[in-house]
């Protein structure tokens, strides 16, 4: 690919990264699970701040993730992680990676950041202990049928990490 390429797609990227902004500033009010906001000096950086799901163990919980947006985006999904600390099976627990299928292989341009939040938050409601980045709290407790034990873990680390200190 030349420079010319480089450069148009470089644009396109942009162009559809304003287009979300304006988009996440218009719907603010309308989805207040997720605050998504754009680095004021680098359109392909964002980072969002979701709520945990309610009737979860996250919920109550504020958890902020970070997105690097390549420059051939949406061509390419967006690296996204959790900053948050939480237990999860389908989160790395050191470094915040994701394992979603959508962030993978089943990427499509019609996904927007906006969108992205809403599936990390519905994965949250439905952890898939099948492909786990967390062993513990995927293979060891979920697998093995101790939902208990992993909703009294998750919880634990909303409350730790995820909630607002009192006092």
């Amino acid at each position: 690919m030349g420079f010319a390429e480089k450069s148009d797609l470089y644009n396109q990227s942009r162009a559809r990264l304003f287009k979300e902004y304006k988009e996440v500033q218009r719907e603010k009010v309308a989805d207040p699970d997720i605050q998504l906001v754009c680095d004021e000096t680098n359109i392909f950086k964002w980072t969002a701040l979701i709520k945990g799901p309610s009737e979860t163990p996250y919920e109550g919980g504020v958890f902020q993730l970070a997105f690097a947006v390549p420059e051939n985006y949406p061509l390419q999904p967006p690296q996204v992680r959790f900053l948050t600390k939480i237990f999860h099976p389908n989160v790395h627990f050191k470094t915040g990676e994701i394992c979603l299928d959508i962030l993978k292989n089943a990427w499509s341009p019609a996904w927007t950041l906006q969108s992205v939040c809403r599936a990390i938050i519905a994965l949250m409601a439905h952890p898939e202990a099948d492909s786990p980045l967390n062993c513990d709290s995927g293979r060891n407790l979920l697998r093995s049928g101790d939902v208990r034990g992993f909703n009294s873990m998750a919880r634990m680390y909303t409350r730790l990490a995820a909630m607002p200190k009192k006092g």
